[in-house]
């Protein structure tokens, strides 16, 4: 067995172990406090909304078993199985040019992957979210949905990706650098594109129309020294009832978003908290840090994947056998595939950065707004959303950006103590 596979499998195997355990965690330090509110939340939360929230989590963790397994056997098809391979040469016999083999040999595979993951989430919504009440499309709202996203997937994808496969062939050995600037450009025009073409594909937004909330908000974003394009409400209860507030673009095109289930059910004083957290982002500038951080990355990975298709044992070791080094296309996709086999143990890092990041943006909403009325907003929106208040803190460290409900809770109210902020 080839060195590299054999690295590759005992990776995949660890990784999937470890989701797998981290799930079962999850359900069990759940289910052992099913039967009890937490104290912090006692007066607030009853009982049986408890109950749900516990019960809605882990139905949604149940749900992910069988895609776990499910991905972890496709990953060996494609790679080991010969599956890539397969795909390739029935490829190769209809396109000649390698950049259009190359096309449609990743489109394929996103297809194909993509296509495994509808059954699941139709089930998420369909089943879970229906069952909790919480579910408010239509069958035909789902699949128009899917069909608007793909079709924006390969009208915006296609064109970004036949220029990487030609960098990759054309432009020598610093080829990543290039790609890079390439990537950062196009992320760059998504963020200025997507309020005011590609959100309202999918929603519709409306300008806030509440006078009283618009001026107390106005008045905030003065105080906070934040402009924006303006104030709006999306039409969130179409899809789902769950509440979400945030703020996207950026320069001049930077907007304010609540979903109106949001709107409907917290007080003024507690939107105001709210927006402020979401401020306090971008006071402390973890949008900017976030994607500074996030080139700095995707550079990284574009310099190893530089290095990698030079090599012939990446191929072969991955059960790839190719005519000749580079493979442009399969090394992407080979790469991309992998990775996150050999990153999935580095996930808790991003986690500790988020966490920091919402504990600074809670502290900027408690020196411009109220800490008391954060706490308030976010326990009705714990109860709205049903998230659980008692998750695995292992779990949690793997997959949830934002700190638990009692530890972020007992952050505001040590700051209400102690008049601290940051």
């Amino acid at each position: 067995m080839h060195t590299f596979t054999l690295v590759f499998f005992l990776a995949l195997i660890v990784t999937t172990m470890v989701q797998l355990w981290l799930s079962a965690r999850h359900i069990r330090h759940i289910t052992a406090y099913r039967s009890r509110v937490p104290d912090d939340f006692a007066a607030q939360i009853d009982l049986s909304a408890h109950q749900k929230a516990a019960d809605y989590t882990c139905a949604k963790v149940r749900l992910s078993y069988p895609g776990i397994l499910l991905h972890a056997g496709l990953l060996l098809v494609l790679t080991l199985g010969g599956g890539l391979e397969w795909l390739s040469g029935f490829w190769a016999d209809r396109f000649s040019d390698s950049l259009w083999h190359g096309m449609v040999l990743i489109f394929s595979v996103v297809a194909l992957l993509s296509a495994i993951e509808i059954p699941f989430s139709y089930y998420r919504t369909f089943v879970i979210e229906q069952q909790y009440g919480f579910n408010k499309m239509t069958p035909g709202m789902f699949f128009t949905d899917l069909v608007r996203q793909y079709a924006l997937g390969a009208l915006l994808g296609a064109p970004l990706l036949l220029v990487v496969l030609w960098l990759m062939e054309k432009a020598g050995d610093n080829w990543w650098f290039y790609t890079w600037l390439i990537w950062m450009g196009f992320n760059l025009f998504l963020l200025a594109v997507y309020p005011n073409w590609i959100a309202p594909l999918f929603n519709k937004f409306s300008p806030l129309q509440d006078d009283s909330l618009k001026t107390r908000i106005e008045k905030l974003l003065q105080k906070c020294g934040f402009e924006s394009s303006g104030l709006f409400v999306m039409d969130g209860s179409r899809r789902s009832s769950h509440g979400n507030a945030y703020f996207t673009g950026f320069g001049k095109t930077k907007r304010i978003v609540f979903f109106d289930t949001l709107l409907s059910r917290l007080e003024a004083e507690e939107i105001e908290a709210v927006l402020a957290h979401e401020l306090g982002h971008f006071k402390r500038r973890h949008v900017i840090k976030r994607i500074v951080l996030s080139f700095a990355v995707s550079l990284l990975f574009l310099w190893i994947l530089g290095y990698l298709m030079q090599q012939p044992w990446f191929y072969e070791g991955l059960g790839v056998h190719v005519a000749a080094v580079p493979a442009t296309a399969m090394a992407l996709l080979l790469f991309f595939l992998v990775m996150p086999v050999f990153t999935f143990l580095l996930q808790p890092l991003s986690s500790i950065l988020s966490r920091k990041h919402e504990f600074e943006a809670d502290e900027y909403a408690a020196s411009q707004a109220s800490a008391a009325d954060m706490i308030r907003a976010l326990v009705k929106l714990y109860q709205d959303n049903a998230a659980t208040l008692t998750p695995d803190p292992l779990h949690s460290a793997f997959y949830d950006s934002h700190p638990p409900a009692a530890i972020r809770v007992a952050h505001l109210r040590k700051i209400m103590t102690t008049g601290a902020t940051a």
